[in-house]
């Protein structure tokens, strides 16, 4: 009996280190730096990841094809962005991967999201989180000093409410 849990419980463990690293495709990890970039968002404005050094980030990567993006982006509206917009120690930008601004403004008409949107036009930045060739919808947690503190992939209710208090916590 004994030995059957041990077992079943080994095999969990191996299962979820699996998905949290190879399934996930992600090339960085939790506690790694978050790798700097620029990005242009939509409305113009340019943004240095660096320089939002001691505040708290979340990058959301999304595409207008992606239909879990799709889902996913009415609670990161409802639920992380209406809650901390007005917070001058959070900032939630989207990194739209490989489509040109045109697209991505229909998106986001067609979403509702209020939350600012950056173009990737060559996916690079994304390429500097995950294998190029890898999916989206995935969300990175980035702490105060620039430290990746979550790193999320696809759409999971559980694992979603996991990093709203954790972005709950980090604010506090």
């Amino acid at each position: 009996m004994r030995k059957t849990v041990f077992l079943s419980f080994l095999l969990f463990g191996l299962t979820a280190l699996a998905q949290t690293s190879s399934d996930r495709g992600y090339i960085v990890k939790v506690g790694d730096t978050a790798p700097d970039f620029s990005m242009k968002l939509t409305d113009g404005r340019d943004v240095k990841l660096s320089e939002l050094r001691g505040k708290i980030v979340m990058l959301q990567f999304t595409a207008s094809w992606c239909s879990v993006c799709r889902k996913e982006m009415p609670f990161i509206e409802r639920d992380i962005w209406l809650r901390h917009k007005d917070n001058p120690n959070f900032v939630l930008m989207a990194v739209d991967r490989a489509e040109p601004l045109e697209t991505v403004l229909k998106f986001v008409e067609t979403t509702g999201i209020t939350y600012p949107i950056g173009l990737d036009p060559g996916a690079d930045i994304f390429a500097l989180y995950a294998q190029r060739e890898s999916g989206i919808t995935r969300n990175v947690i980035v702490d105060k000093t620039g430290k990746i503190v979550m790193l999320t992939r696809l759409y999971n209710g559980e694992e979603f409410t996991k990093m709203t208090e954790l972005i709950e916590a980090l604010l506090k």
